[in-house]
């Protein structure tokens, strides 16, 4: 470290707090100089070639002259392959027992000498030096992972490995969890470690919070997800395809993963969009169900400070009409920044407060991080280090690190009973009035101005009773963390759905609630990163996710916030924040005319209420994420693949935010059918081009000609609203009414949509048959010259 980290170090954190952080970050680097000796020699290995194979329903074990292979399909089509005995089982993404294996299926002889495994949905080769090919029931090739490489310490300890696997030249990347350089993935090489990024970030920091090794996969041939189910440290790199490269040949795509350890093994789920992302759901667990008030509009801020403050925000929203669901208070209501705990001086009476909000309709919701300042008479850290509860290094000793509140000891939320003891510790945080928990510092942080700013690798973890290490256990921190605080909710209040966000996380997070950006950095770039990190994650299985809107940091212009706040009224989490030296988020702080242009998005937002909730219940049933890339209908569409500045909200909705200084128009791409902009009701065909109109007061948002819109009426009540279909076509939508807070399940309403003599009928689609919707429910037809 050189003069000017340490002064940074002291500016940042304070003399005190920034010579902590240097302490810390010295005694990381003496922990891990202990703990994880060098590798050594290493002996580099191979499969080498094929010999027997062991057939067993769905697949079977496919043994080389140096390693073995297990293959299993399971009958919807979903393919696992493991090296070296590795088993579906124990797995931190699977939500339960792995699929069943498909008994219709099983290894047989291939033409070049290796094996095969023929099912309905999918065929898996296996050549005899150990590459997997899978292929499409008509034999196009999605995917193929040439033979492993390991290299394995001469004295023991975990194998390094790589992966190096193909796809067609056509084929677009997307994915990795939350990237913001996407959606789309260019060719580079992407790490797998979840990171804070010292503040905030913008489309060229990477890696972020949540890193997974998740690729989603677009081609000719089909879409496809792979999975590599290991933890540890690693790096994905990769590149495009070139079609006709080469004298007139096609080069491949290509990936090539390497870990420092852990277990090879992967998951491919194979089919449509929509299929992939349900098969995705099967297997790693049914997204997290909000409770209806989160899906309204939300503002945060670190450093509200005080219940006047609070009080005048909210008052701020009342009195000028402005619509406000949730309120989130940051670590400054907290006592020193200690986790559980309250400022009592500036919050006198905090589930007072939170009761008066609530009867306004506002709800609040808290902080809490990992770090437990390491005091003793601090209550939690006195209950956690009487049942073990705290990482330790290899020599038995606490691992300290320093945040916000100090010194502090970090919970091994890899141990069952540490997840039910700080599971039970939410009981403070409801007694207070909260409705909902958003994790923060989870990754987890240790403060540090060189160095890795989080725990030594060394540091043991339970890892379910199997031990091991950071290396393993940090990228899972924060899953673990949101499942300890979603169980802990579920217990403490079992009538009612937890709200729970979590800065960090891994493969399979979404059972447990959503996430945000994190401190995306203020700025346009920053905007268009925040769509990015929503349609990127949904990819990955988590649906509910939404930015800092107006950025973490710094002050925006009034046009980049109020596009910001456009953008945000039409994702799944709308909320404002911002750190507490930047510049305020309320939007009547930008002057009257953002003001009303905000009123309009507010508006906008709670009218389509009824819609999101829809979306909010099929992702749980299906998978599928609220916000969908423009080629999620029509993958086969190249020109959508790389379309990246618009985005599907659902089936019926084609949203085009405005991501540049000084438009007032901009050109949007469609998908094949008939659209309507909503504002003008003038329809247009794709696939093309339109260039539309996007003043200050609206970004262009189109409707799916034929589409059945939930949506509030004006006395309330939720009403259909239908976009005629097309001469000659029909259309249709779900709707799913709104079951407030609790666990009843929505019944799915089906519609179908039909022009008849110039008349749109509308049918109720039931299993005993259809007919045409009665007086009971309100229809409201639009795109016949309205």
């Amino acid at each position: 470290m050189d003069g000017r980290e340490l002064v940074r170090s002291v500016r940042v954190f304070g003399s005190v707090q920034g010579l902590r952080t240097v302490r810390a970050a010295w005694r990381q680097r003496r922990t891990d100089a202990w703990g994880l000796p060098p590798r050594g020699e290493e002996r580099a290995r191979v499969p080498g070639p094929v010999g027997e194979a062991e057939p067993l329903a769905g697949g079977g074990i496919v043994r080389f002259a140096r390693s073995e292979l297990r293959i299993s399909v399971s009958a919807g089509g979903t393919v696992f392959w493991g090296w070296d005995g590795a088993e579906p089982l124990p797995s931190y993404a699977l939500a339960g027992e792995p699929p069943e294996p498909d008994p219709r299926a099983g290894l047989e002889p291939d033409t070049d000498g290796g094996w095969r495994v023929v099912s309905e949905r999918v065929t898996v080769a296996i050549s005899r030096h150990g590459a997997v090919e899978i292929r499409t029931p008509g034999g196009l090739v999605l995917r193929r992972d040439l033979p492993p490489r390991w290299w394995e310490p001469v004295a023991g300890g975990p194998a390094r490995w790589v992966q190096r696997s193909e796809v067609p030249a056509d084929a677009r990347f997307f994915g990795l969890g939350g990237r913001a350089s996407g959606p789309r993935l260019r060719d580079g090489s992407y790490r797998l470690w979840n990171t804070d990024p010292h503040g905030s970030f913008s489309p060229g920091d990477d890696p972020l919070h949540i890193t997974m090794p998740v690729q989603f996969v677009v081609s000719d041939a089909g879409t496809h997800l792979a999975f590599h189910d290991n933890s540890w440290d690693g790096r994905i790199t990769l590149t495009e395809g070139e079609e006709g490269a080469g004298s007139g040949h096609d080069r491949p795509g290509t990936c090539e993963v390497r870990m420092g350890g852990g277990p090879l093994r992967c998951w491919v789920v194979v089919g449509t969009p929509a299929r992939v992302l349900h098969g995705w759901a099967a297997l790693t667990g049914a997204p997290a169900l909000p409770p209806s008030w989160a899906l309204g509009s939300q503002h945060a801020r670190w450093g509200f400070g005080s219940e006047r403050e609070v009080r005048r925000v909210v008052d701020g929203y009342r009195g000028r009409g402005l619509p406000l669901s949730v309120l989130h208070l940051d670590i400054d209501h907290s006592d020193a920044h200690r986790v559980f705990t309250v400022d009592r001086e500036h919050f006198p009476d905090l589930p007072g407060l939170a009761a008066e909000l609530r009867e306004r309709g506002v709800r609040l919701v808290s902080t809490v991080d990992p770090a437990v300042k390491a005091e003793p008479g601090n209550p939690v850290y006195d209950g956690g280090r009487a049942i073990g509860a705290f990482v330790r290094d290899g020599r038995g000793n606490e691992v300290h690190g320093v945040v916000r509140p100090g010194e502090c000891a970090y919970p091994d939320f890899t141990d069952p009973a540490v997840r039910t003891w700080w599971g039970g510790l939410y009981e403070e945080r409801l007694a207070q009035g909260f409705s909902g928990i958003w994790h923060d510092m989870n990754e987890p942080v240790s403060f540090a101005p060189f160095g890795d700013r989080t725990l030594p690798r060394s540091s043991r973890h339970a890892l379910e009773g199997r031990g091991g290490d950071h290396r393993e256990a940090h990228n899972v921190y924060g899953l673990m963390m949101a499942r300890a605080g979603y169980e802990g909710l579920r217990r403490l209040r079992p009538a009612e759905r937890p709200f729970l966000l979590s800065r960090s996380g891994w493969a399979g997070m979404q059972r447990y609630g959503g996430t945000w950006s994190g401190g995306v950095s203020t700025g346009w770039p920053g905007l268009r990163a925040s769509l990015a990190l929503v349609l990127g994650l949904g990819l990955c299985g988590v649906p509910f996710s939404g930015p800092d809107v107006g950025g973490f940091d710094g002050s925006p212009s009034p046009e980049l916030f109020l596009r910001w706040f456009q953008l945000g009224a039409w994702l799944p989490l709308f909320r404002t924040h911002a750190a507490i030296d930047a510049g305020r988020r309320e939007p009547w702080e930008f002057g009257p005319e953002v003001l009303e242009h905000a009123r309009v998005a507010l508006a906008e937002r709670e009218r389509l209420r009824p819609y999101f909730v829809t979306l909010a219940q099929l992702a749980r049933l299906t998978g599928a994420p609220y916000v969908r890339p423009v080629w999620w209908g029509s993958p086969e569409d190249r020109a959508l693949r790389d379309c990246e500045d618009a985005f599907l909200l659902g089936d019926a909705l084609l949203v085009a935010p405005v991501l540049t200084r000084g438009a007032d128009r901009r050109a949007v791409r469609l998908p094949r059918g008939r659209w309507y902009d909503t504002a003008t009701g003038r329809a247009y065909e794709g696939p093309g081009q339109v260039l539309l109109d996007a003043p200050p007061s609206r970004i262009p948002v189109l409707a799916r000609a034929g589409a059945v819109v939930p949506v509030r009426g004006e006395d309330g009540e939720t009403e259909l609203e239908v976009w005629a279909p097309a001469a000659g076509r029909t259309g249709g939508g779900l709707v799913v009414r709104d079951t407030e807070d609790g666990w009843r399940p929505g019944e799915i309403e089906r519609y179908a949509t039909r022009l008849v003599d110039g008349r749109v009928l509308v049918e109720r689609v039931t299993d005993e048959g259809s007919g045409e919707v009665g007086t009971g429910v309100r229809v409201r037809v639009r795109g016949l010259g309205d």
